[in-house]
């Protein structure tokens, strides 16, 4: 029973957005990897944009990962790629808009990133702190940390900001994911 309340609130949780998007991305690498230990899946779920911690821990849940070390492994893999972000996006944005074919999905990719940027301009740290911890689509370490390099945002209070986001959203994804299936467990 409280499996499938876990899948239910994790169905739910993935699909914040209309497309549940989230959710057939989550469910799609899960049974991709299902040979790899869940804790592994779990790790390279929350490497990917878009998923990030969200998709991570919504995939401990199903995978029944305990909430500590899920909680640690999303983390982890949600912002080990944004160092890489911060010190390289630049450099290969401008390589691969010289080619024929990239170039037009990275001027897609930037504006993309930029129309989101309004509230991150407005308000720097706080504006950069809610976008990358309200887990929603397009949301998250990896897009904040895009719009701070085209921002130019000043490179210590951002990876601050995108610290503390990533943690706001851990926490909002793992009472929907844990949290609210431990509740219904006690009734």
């Amino acid at each position: 029973m409280l499996n499938k309340i876990r899948i239910a609130l994790a169905n739910t949780a993935a699909t914040i957005d209309e497309s549940g998007l989230t959710e057939k991305l989550v469910t799609s690498i899960t049974g991709l990897l299902g040979g790899f230990p869940a804790e592994l899946v779990v790790f390279i779920i929350s490497l990917f944009p878009i998923l990030e911690c969200r998709g991570g821990l919504i995939a401990a849940s199903l995978l029944g990962v305990n909430f500590w070390l899920a909680l640690l492994i999303s983390v982890i893999g949600n912002l080990l790629p944004i160092p890489f972000i911060f010190l390289f996006i630049e450099k290969i944005f401008e390589l691969l808009k010289k080619t024929k074919h990239l170039g037009k999905l990275i001027i897609k990719i930037e504006n993309k990133a930029m129309s989101k940027s309004d509230k991150i301009t407005k308000y720097k740290k706080f504006g950069l702190l809610l976008f990358v911890g309200i887990p929603l689509p397009g949301t998250g370490a990896w897009t904040g940390a895009l719009i701070a390099v085209l921002l130019k945002l000043n490179l210590k209070d951002s990876v601050i900001s995108i610290l503390l986001g990533v943690l706001m959203a851990t926490g909002i994804m793992s009472f929907i994911s844990y949290g609210i299936p431990w509740l219904i467990s006690l009734l």
